[in-house]
């Protein structure tokens, strides 16, 4: 079933961003005065076809839906000799800002279909975790900040103060860090707790380019907190079992570290592999019934105890190393916060949030190509059909935000520099435009080959990365 959700979800996601993209080119195309001659849903055979009287277009559905094309009357592409008539609606004989509004259309189209849905998801409201903050391991730079565990962020801002965000939410949170790390070293996070309003000046110089790949938040020290962290199940025979704990119990402290965060709870397990840790928890009269050994207590009355437990060390298949492990499955219940905006605030917050994803897929792109971030970011098919798979089954929110991140790359993709794509073509009419001369046909031709090699590569090493991912190598 997870299969068959995730192939439709994909089918869908690529359909309607090619459909989106494609209609860019179209719609302009049409508004400049050029002919249409097919608008294609995928390569390959044709499924479906059909012509429009009208316009003479011929719409087709073929059997590769992996993207799609618009195919206007040209005279370098065309056979036959164009009749007199079609001559000034043939796309060659089009000025040069018309051409690079047509082929520009494109990528805008993904942009615009991006706003619309975030502001879709903003307007209609979405839950997320809370910005609340876990207690930070020492020597981190959320520890170094002044942060106890507990506070509740509410902005960022630079380091004079002089630019201030609001902060919604734990996404929302992630999200500005990822963003500010780019450009300064140093954010002040003003957070609240149940005293006031305090102010948290954030060291972020001790990231490089390699944590903005991985979980940077973890690298600053940074976890959701506030949840209520229960045991989901105990395997038989484990050091949880040993210990006494039960499934229903809800964690407390850990060693007297009060205990808001899964991550947090499972770094501090694993970096006591063979060492007694002590659990203080609360056990309910459920629990006290399956627990082996428990105490029967008063029926309904929730009785509070602390448990030695010593993890097992058990080697770690990434690292080689040993780490504890207790043998418990923990669920969490983490507080959320409903978002929700007005319809003038969406628009602007989608084509805000447009631009600095789109922003910063292309400061990622640069960092690739000069070696700076790691190629492991390029995804393909596999990973996107995985996304849309787990997206979709969120709900339709994370599904429209999905979609909306996949727009956004496929328009910055296609606005490169690289011939083959929109972008490359771009460049041609932009040299002719300065030089009052189209490039030759010879040097197109190099070039093409050229970018057909770096589009070819980039999709080897995206394909290479969703086969590591699936079969973890």
């Amino acid at each position: 079933m997870n299969l068959l959700t995730e192939l439709v979800a994909f089918v869908v996601a690529i359909g309607v961003l090619v459909v989106v993209h494609e209609y860019g080119h179209y719609s302009v195309a049409r508004l400049c005065g050029v002919k249409v001659l097919r608008f294609s849903i995928g390569f390959g055979r044709p499924l479906v076809q059909w012509v429009n009287k009208k316009s003479g277009t011929e719409w087709t559905i073929s059997a590769l839906p992996l993207g799609g094309y618009v195919k206007m009357l040209d005279e370098r592409e065309s056979p036959d000799k164009i009749p007199t008539d079609d001559l000034p609606r043939a796309f060659n004989r089009q000025s040069v800002g018309k051409r690079i509004a047509i082929v520009a259309a494109g990528p805008v189209a993904n942009f615009i279909l991006a706003i619309v849905l975030f502001a879709a998801v903003y307007g209609s409201g979405v839950t997320e975790p809370s910005a609340i903050v876990a207690a930070p391991p020492a020597q981190t730079a959320a520890a170094q900040a002044g942060f106890q565990g507990g506070e509740t962020i509410v902005s960022v801002s630079n380091a004079s103060g002089s630019d201030t965000e609001r902060v919604r939410s734990w996404a929302d949170l992630r999200w500005k860090l990822m963003s500010a790390a780019f450009d300064q070293h140093r954010v002040v996070l003003a957070a609240r707790d149940g005293g006031g309003t305090y102010d948290f000046p954030l060291d972020l110089s001790r990231l490089s380019s390699k944590d903005l790949d991985d979980d940077f938040m973890s690298k600053l020290g940074l976890e959701a907190g506030g949840s209520k962290l229960t045991i989901a199940g105990v395997e038989a025979d484990s050091a949880a079992q040993q210990a006494g704990l039960a499934k229903g119990d809800r964690l407390v402290a850990i060693d007297g570290h009060p205990v808001d965060s899964a991550s947090t709870f499972i770094a501090y397990v694993k970096a006591h592999a063979g060492k007694p840790v002590h659990l203080k928890i609360v056990r309910d009269a459920s629990a006290q019934n399956v627990a082996q050994g428990a105490a029967p207590g008063q029926a309904g009355q929730p009785q509070t105890m602390t448990l030695a437990v010593t993890p097992a060390a058990q080697r770690d298949a990434e690292t080689g190393e040993d780490v504890g492990r207790i043998g418990a499955a923990l669920a969490a219940q983490a507080p959320t916060v409903d978002v929700r905006y007005g319809p003038i605030e969406s628009v602007q917050l989608g084509a805000l949030r447009t631009w600095d994803i789109a922003l910063y897929s292309l400061r990622m792109f640069g960092r690739m190509v000069t070696g700076e971030a790691s190629l492991k970011n390029l995804s393909g098919p596999v990973t996107i059909a995985d996304y849309a798979g787990k997206s979709a089954r969120l709900g339709p929110s994370a599904f429209l935000s999905f979609l909306a991140l996949v727009s956004i790359s496929l328009g910055v993709l296609n606005l490169l520099p690289i011939p083959v794509l929109d972008g490359g073509h771009l460049l041609y009419y932009a040299v002719e435009a300065v030089t009052g001369k189209a490039v030759s046909d010879r040097w197109q031709l190099v070039l093409q080959r050229a970018g057909l090699a770096c589009i070819v590569a980039l999709s080897a090493i995206a394909l290479f990365n969703d086969l590591a991912r699936l079969i973890h190598f």
